[in-house]
């Protein structure tokens, strides 16, 4: 029986820490990887799963959007049929058709809206400004102007 020192071609056994690499030689050190900079991704045209959240959190605004045209509906008919007419005949028709009119246009655009949403999430698009807010605000202070001018004259 021989005993392993004896062979030339036998390596002893690899030890943690030891250089092994070519006779007492260390190992070449490896160059850590080179970061490219971020690509930007051209914008993806078929639809990616989304955070659940982002979607509910869209539907919550489109029914925040409901919920105003539907109180705009609601006090266009109340202004008709409640309040006393005003002495400019037609003042009162006004601010009932103005509330109405703007009831539509913001259901109308809120549906637009979470479909433009929707989707610009789906593709991985930034989301789209929205014409809902200066029409909303640009609506209320209509109506404000046309009730506040029917009380004055009354």
């Amino acid at each position: 029986m021989s005993s392993p020192h004896a062979d030339p071609h036998h390596e002893p056994p690899h030890r943690e820490g030891s250089r092994q690499e070519g006779l007492g030689q260390e190992s070449p050190r490896q160059e850590p990887p080179r970061q490219e900079p971020p690509r930007q991704e051209p914008a993806r045209t078929d639809p990616q799963p989304i955070d659940y959240r982002f979607t509910l959190a869209n539907e919550r605004t489109f029914l925040a959007w409901m919920r105003t045209a539907l109180g705009l509906l609601a006090g266009g008919v109340a202004v008709h049929e409640l309040v006393r007419p005003f002495r400019h005949h037609g003042l009162r028709s006004a601010v009932a058709m103005s509330c109405l009119v703007l009831a539509a246009v913001i259901a109308v655009g809120a549906y637009g809206r979470w479909r433009h949403v929707q989707s610009a999430m789906e593709r991985g698009d930034r989301l789209p400004r929205t014409v809902m807010v200066p029409i909303l605000a640009a609506g209320i202070a209509v109506i404000a102007v046309l009730a506040s001018v029917g009380l004055l004259l009354s």
